[in-house]
């Protein structure tokens, strides 16, 4: 094999492990800002509840 063909699988390994490196980063934020999203909706419905019980009708 030539020095080309060597660089040249060398740079493929190195562009598919960044790829690889760049889904699970992705993946785990996309995760931490649903989880943070539904956190958030989750509180604004409990103050939602506490601001209904404690108005008179």
């Amino acid at each position: 094999m030539g020095i080309v063909t060597k660089a040249g699988e060398w740079s493929f390994k190195a562009f598919t492990a960044g790829l690889g490196v760049a889904t699970i980063y992705l993946t785990a934020s996309f995760s931490f800002n649903v989880y943070r999203g539904l956190s958030w909706h989750n509180a604004q419905s409990k103050l939602e509840l506490e601001q209904t019980e404690e108005q008179p009708e």
